[in-house]
């Protein structure tokens, strides 16, 4: 398979995008161009995109946005009155608005009307279960059509969606169900992984869940808590519901984040954010009306809700595969549904490219992929543009209190593996030195207002963790994000991981603390340092512990053993440790904070 280092948009290419067509209303011939105007310019710029999303607006704002309490209390769509769920339905009615597709089962579309209807008999059920407007309900269930459903039932009838990963043990649920405390908890009984059940809704009542309304999908039969329900018995028949109209800046899902203090940070979505997520797929990934976008993610990260909004916003298609992104059904399914937009992970192309078992499948239909959530590797995205026929991979990197990115690529430019090539569009940056000076490769600062920053933090104070101490930059107040980035020398940009004590591993943000919390129980280790390498050519992250030792019998790779499945069964089955180094003490500053970076260098420097 030929490896194709840069692609070029055709003039066809550039002239179907939604970029040129926002470029060719506002007089622009150059890319750069029109980015500039979009920062010079965000009140016409957020105005025109709330105009191309078409955003269905029971009251019309009267100021796309008031900074009068600071850049940092921004409020978008000022006075407007709004439930966003309503612009998620603007197709028509028999456009398919989700494909999906159960392991080794028939693929099944179910269109708009038909998804509507869903959403309505679970919003019924909710009121029938006596909840009300404000209530906030939890999901921790795989990414199917059900979940989809219940997401957007939820927030149209005014009711918070607390959103929890599949993937999480039960410590991990019961974290997060302790910060929000949600009235009700929707789960599945099992997950279905590559052939294995996984139990789910065990270590949902593990977690000490509230009651739990409980998806079958397995042949098995399961006995619930005296308080919970089967998913038959809560579903109400009635297919009518009346959206709930709210304020712009009212809560319509609590989000978690890893903060660098342990506990992780619960950020509130409002019904502004997501009009960030549909205003990025719309430019960036360049997401057309009757597109099939696929992403494999889960409701518990950002790209889950992010994937809702960016696609149904923009009146597309979500395909779901039930089983693992790694295994041959899923590339018969991106073939089979015509998948135009294909989100991945690195990892996810690690695996593809290692195995080869991608490269039978005919992926024609896709326009473009996206990807996120790790550094890549240049050598596997080059290798994933060949796998649909040398296609663009939009580069995409963000966060869950921006609603989306901040640096992106575009289809309007040519495509180099593992950069970025534009600020995205609305929004601005600056990388500064330790010496709070401007800078080609630095800590990167967002400048605001952008639409779709958070505003609050649910268990945190919010000032505090994004602006206190943060310098200015041409007497603009500046927002922390914690990653680093460097300008390369035609403009564009490379990722080079975090500055502070978080971490991506497996596409998941984590915190050093969250990692070093639950390997110190460990009997061998007296205290320890979390750092994710950077792998010698490029790639997703390495975990490395670094640990002070406590005199033990056991041998390294014991203890390497251990260290793997306390992190595994504490944490998170998908991270996992790399490498194990013991030292003689952990580098410190005068205050006594750990030097991770100098951890970092010393490991990256063997």
């Amino acid at each position: 398979m030929s490896i194709v280092p840069v692609w070029k948009p055709s003039k066809e290419t550039i002239e179907q995008s939604n970029i040129f067509k926002m470029m060719q209303k506002k007089g622009f011939d150059k890319y750069q161009d029109f980015w500039k105007w979009s920062v010079a310019n965000k009140e016409d710029f957020w105005a025109s995109t709330v105009k191309n999303l078409n955003i269905q607006l029971v009251e019309n704002y009267t100021s796309i946005v008031d900074i009068s309490k600071g850049v940092e209390n921004a409020e978008w769509l000022k006075n407007a009155k709004l439930n966003i769920v309503d612009s998620c339905f603007q197709n028509d009615d028999d456009a398919i608005a989700i494909i999906f597709q159960e392991s080794g089962k028939e693929l099944q579309k179910v269109s708009q009307k038909q998804l509507l209807e869903l959403v309505n008999k679970i919003a019924n059920g909710l009121i029938n279960l006596g909840l009300k407007v404000g209530d906030s309900i939890a999901i921790d269930m795989p990414m199917t059509l059900e979940a989809v459903a219940i997401y957007l039932a939820g927030i149209k009838a005014g009711m918070p969606i607390v959103t929890i990963a599949d993937s999480f043990t039960p410590n991990e649920i019961e974290v997060r169900l302790k910060i929000t405390e949600p009235k009700i908890i929707f789960t599945q009984d099992v997950l279905h992984r590559a052939g294995k059940e996984i139990p789910l809704y065990k270590k949902v009542v593990a977690s000490n869940a509230p009651k739990a309304i409980v998806l079958k999908s397995s042949k098995e039969n399961i006995e619930l808590r005296n308080e919970d329900l089967f998913w038959d018995a809560f579903l109400s028949s009635k297919t009518e519901f009346k959206t709930v109209i709210q304020k712009p800046d009212d809560i319509i899902t609590i989000l978690f984040s890893s903060g660098t203090t342990g506990d992780p940070k619960a950020i509130p979505w409002t019904h502004t954010t997501p009009i960030k997520s549909a205003s990025d797929g719309y430019y960036h990934q360049d997401i057309h009306k009757n597109d099939v976008v696929c992403w494999p993610t889960n409701l518990g990260w950002m790209m889950g809700p992010w994937l809702v909004f960016a696609t149904l916003i923009n009146k597309a298609t979500i395909a779901l595969y039930y089983d693992m992104p790694t295994g041959n059904g899923f590339g018969e399914f991106i073939q089979n549904t015509k998948v135009t937009m294909l989100g991945v992970i690195p990892s996810f192309v690690k695996y593809w490219k290692t195995s080869k078992n991608m490269e039978k499948y005919h992926w024609n239909s896709i326009k473009c992929f996206s990807s996120t959530g790790e550094v890549s590797n240049a050598d596997e995205m080059n290798y994933l543009m060949q796998l649909a026929n040398n296609k663009p991979v939009i580069e995409y990197c963000g966060g869950t209190e921006i609603g989306g990115g901040y640096v992106t690529s575009t289809v309007v430019q040519p495509n180099i593996a593992s950069t970025f090539s534009t600020q995205a569009l609305g929004g601005e940056f600056v990388l500064l030195n330790d010496n709070h000076n401007k800078c080609s490769k630095g800590e990167l600062f967002l400048i605001p207002p952008i639409m779709g920053l958070s505003n609050t933090l649910l268990n945190r104070d919010h000032y505090k963790v994004y602006y206190k101490g943060t310098p200015t930059f041409e007497g603009k107040l500046l927002r922390r994000h914690g990653d680093e980035l460097e300008e390369l020398e035609n403009g564009y940009y490379k990722a080079q991981g975090r500055v502070d004590d978080a971490m991506n591993l497996g596409g998941i943000k984590v915190s050093s603390v969250q990692i070093e919390r639950v390997l110190n129980s460990l009997e061998f280790i007296k205290e320890s340092a979390a750092i994710a390498a950077s792998p010698e050519n490029g790639g997703p992250s390495l975990l490395v512990i670094f640990y002070v030792e406590n005199p033990s019998h056991l041998i390294e790779n014991q203890r390497l053993q251990q260290a793997i499945n306390c992190v595994k069964e504490k944490l998170n089955p998908l991270f996992k440790v790399h490498d194990l180094v013991k030292i003689e003490a952990l580098p410190r500053t005068a205050s006594n904070k750990v030097m991770r970076r100098s951890l970092r260098d010393l490991y990256e420097s063997k």
